[in-house]
């Protein structure tokens, strides 16, 4: 059995677009229980949540039933999540080695890097209290080098590492949902906006994402604002 803890946000939605790929799959699918965190009620700071993820983020996962036979194994860090889960499923990660640290590398990006600039860019748009040309302009500067990163990544290329959809897309295509509230245009970059689409189109993604709100959906301040 695995508990899956997670709230609907950019990292735990990553958890159940790999759970919605994986039942697409069609393969066996693990004993699982959802919990849904309150976290604007502070359930991420409970004492019993806080033995699972020290950290007091998001998502979060327990294995009862770990390959080792031993107690349970509470897990946090999404990259670390993915690719317990991809190993422990057999899915959405290459047993190729080269593969598999072509993924994984990607996945660290993402979660070293897009993740957190693209969340700076966006919190100080949408929930910063004032205006901060300084915070907007460098974050929004960083998160537009982390697009064309991607974007270079994926020219010639239909997924992020490898000839199949894996957890680094899984990793990524979360983030990207909210472009425009990091301050970015996908027409800015044709050719993740070319993966983000299909990656959209695909029935999984349509099903994790069916009543999802973008966290970043209504900014407060825009960087012209700022800067004037």
């Amino acid at each position: 059995m695995l508990d899956l803890y997670f709230a609907r946000s950019p990292n735990g939605m990553k958890l159940v677009l790999f759970m919605e790929e994986l039942a697409q799959l069609g393969g066996p699918m693990p004993a699982h229980r959802w919990h849904l965190m309150r976290l604007s009620a502070g359930e991420q700071h409970t004492p019993a949540f806080l033995t699972i993820s020290p950290n007091n983020k998001i998502p979060a996962i327990v294995d009862h039933a770990p390959a080792d036979g031993g107690p349970p194994l509470p897990i946090f860090e999404s990259a670390v999540i993915l690719e317990y889960l991809a190993d422990k499923t057999g899915q959405l990660l290459s047993c190729d080695p080269r593969t598999r640290i072509e993924t994984m590398q990607w996945v660290v990006w993402q979660a070293a890097g897009l993740g957190p600039m693209a969340g700076q860019s966006g919190w100080f748009r949408t929930h910063a209290q004032q205006r901060d040309a300084y915070a907007m302009e460098r974050y929004t500067k960083e998160t537009h080098r982390l697009y064309g990163v991607l974007d270079r990544r994926l020219e010639g290329r239909e997924f992020i590492a490898g000839d199949a959809y894996s957890i680094a897309d899984i990793a990524t295509w979360p983030w990207i949902v909210s472009h425009a509230g990091h301050g970015q245009s996908l027409d800015d970059f044709p050719n993740v906006q070319r993966w983000y689409e299909a990656i959209r189109a695909r029935p999984a993604t349509q099903r994790a994402f069916a009543d999802y709100v973008d966290v970043y959906a209504t900014p407060k301040f825009s960087l012209e604002e700022a800067l004037a």
